[in-house]
């Protein structure tokens, strides 16, 4: 499912933003978790700031 929002310039920052660092606490949640041997919170942390970083991918092109 797909869904289409209208948003100006600065929302789509903010959401860059917001995101960017969403991104940032998962992976330093991954690196803890590396770091106590934890492979499945690894896995999970790591494929959500995945998951955010393809998503700031597409809203770069946006506002630059």
């Amino acid at each position: 499912m797909a869904i289409k929002l209208t948003l100006t310039e600065d929302e789509t920052e903010i959401l860059i933003d917001a995101l960017e660092a969403d991104m940032e606490g998962y992976l330093e949640s991954a690196k803890e978790a590396r770091g106590n041997n934890n492979r499945e919170d690894v896995k999970t942390f790591s494929e959500a700031a995945e998951r955010i970083q393809a998503l700031l991918n597409r809203l770069r092109p946006l506002v630059d």
